[in-house]
């Protein structure tokens, strides 16, 4: 613990506005399922992005996800705009087993909507139909919905396109070390600069509403923890007491941050601040280093690591405080715990064979498996439908982020020229 989690954070913590990003992610399946649900995608019609714009994206996101193979725009025999006008015996020809059409409307005073359906080949049925309304220039949003809705019905887990993911991006070594706190969406299309800052910036986390990020950074030479909304750009420091600022977390209501503290008594320890008055709430207090809390979906709970043990592992607590429950017990480094939407799992740091691995914990079952097989894997987050884990990685010496579905069959890499990516932070389901 003291080697890597309290090492790298106490080294760390020793050490404005919003500006267009210079670079996109580049997202690469690097591992899908050996059967891909085969999908046609006709293009919508679209008069803002172009005729095949709204199926573009949602072609790029279905195949992303590893899990469908998209029937190419040049095998298309007819091009449908509504359920009534598929043929099923000419697609059923082409060996897809969906088809999925939309159509825009004009709506009074301007606004637009999308109709889109989902026809089962084999039945000829509809399997899928609804209305979507278009606000302004956002398409690639509703795309992004529609994706979304196609990957609920056909798998039964809600996809995660309509997300985003913030993260660092580090450039230069030494004194010429820049750093970038960035928000992309989760196809890496339209990255937004944050924050950028000559000294690091870490930890960063997304409110429940997805609205505003908590992170820690060092300009003023010490740390200190903001929020920043991401709309305004505004951002206020919630947290810059002596010794240690780090590590936060939301609570499931927005109201409350779990932090890492070390105060007076030099401890390194997890308290809860109360963002509408800043009390104070220490949770525990041990001679042993506790960090990186996570609160559990119902906000009962705080998970955190500690030393306390001898070696790192995971622990947590009642948020109205109380003895701390150890939860992990296979492997002699367990660390940077997140609750799964649902309750149920827990995504880790393991060490492994002298390997850090990302291990996914049932923690009804008490069943744990390792998901990558980095040697150097941290920092996991997970996406709001719970399916899939985002993780910093190494390609040689590059820092990348990549993705691995938490059944282990799914796995993706994003990267950008030029710069070490880090400390990947996935965002809830956005509207």
């Amino acid at each position: 613990m003291r080697e890597r989690v309290g090492g790298r954070l106490l080294a760390g913590l020793l050490l404005i506005s919003a500006f267009p990003a210079q670079a996109q992610l580049q997202v690469q399946v690097t591992r899908g399922v050996a059967d891909p649900i085969a999908i046609a995608i006709v293009p919508f019609g679209d008069p803002m992005g172009g005729s095949g714009a709204i199926a573009d994206v949602v072609t790029a996101d279905l195949e992303r996800s590893g899990r469908f193979r998209a029937l190419p725009r040049s095998a298309m025999i007819e091009t449908p705009s509504q359920a009534s006008e598929v043929d099923a015996a000419d697609w059923r020809m082409l060996k897809v087993d969906y088809v999925l059409v939309g159509r825009w409307n004009a709506l009074p005073g301007g606004g637009r909507e999308i109709r889109y359906e989902l026809v089962n080949v084999l039945t000829g049925q509809r399997a899928l139909g609804e209305v979507l309304p278009v606000q302004g220039t956002r398409w690639r949003w509703a795309a992004h919905r529609i994706a979304d809705a196609v990957h609920q019905r056909l798998l039964g887990i809600g996809g995660a396109f309509a997300s985003r993911v913030a993260y660092v991006v580090a450039e230069g070594s030494g004194r010429a070390a820049r750093y970038r706190l960035e928000v992309a969406d989760s196809d890496g299309n339209d990255p937004r600069v944050v924050l950028r800052s000559s000294m690091p910036i870490m930890s960063p986390t997304w409110s429940p509403d997805g609205a505003r990020l908590a992170y820690v950074s060092f300009e003023s030479g010490l740390s200190a923890i903001y929020i920043q909304d991401l709309a305004t750009g505004q951002r206020s420091r919630v947290s810059a007491r002596s010794g240690i600022n780090g590590s936060p977390a939301f609570s499931p209501d927005g109201r409350r941050l779990a932090v890492t503290l070390s105060r007076r008594d030099g401890n390194v320890d997890v308290y809860v601040l109360n963002l509408a008055d800043q009390s104070l709430q220490r949770l525990t207090d041990s001679s042993a280093i506790d960090t990186e809390p996570a609160f559990s979906p119902d906000g009962r709970m705080i998970y955190f690591t500690s030393d306390r043990g001898g070696r790192p592992q995971v622990y947590r607590v009642s948020v109205n405080g109380g003895a701390a429950e150890r939860v992990t017990f296979d492997g002699a480094y367990n660390a940077r715990p997140r609750v799964s939407p649902d309750g149920r799992h827990l995504a880790t740091v393991t060490l492994e064979g002298g390997r850090y691995r990302i291990g996914w914990l049932d923690l009804e079952r008490g069943n744990r498996a390792l998901l990558t097989p980095g040697s150097e894997d941290e920092s996991p987050s997970i996406a709001p439908n719970g399916a899939t884990l985002i993780y910093a990685s190494k390609d040689g010496r590059r820092g990348v982020l990549e993705t691995v579905s938490t059944d282990g069959a799914v796995r993706q890499r994003l990267a950008v020229g030029g710069g070490d990516l880090r400390e990947p932070a996935w965002s809830p389901t956005l509207k």
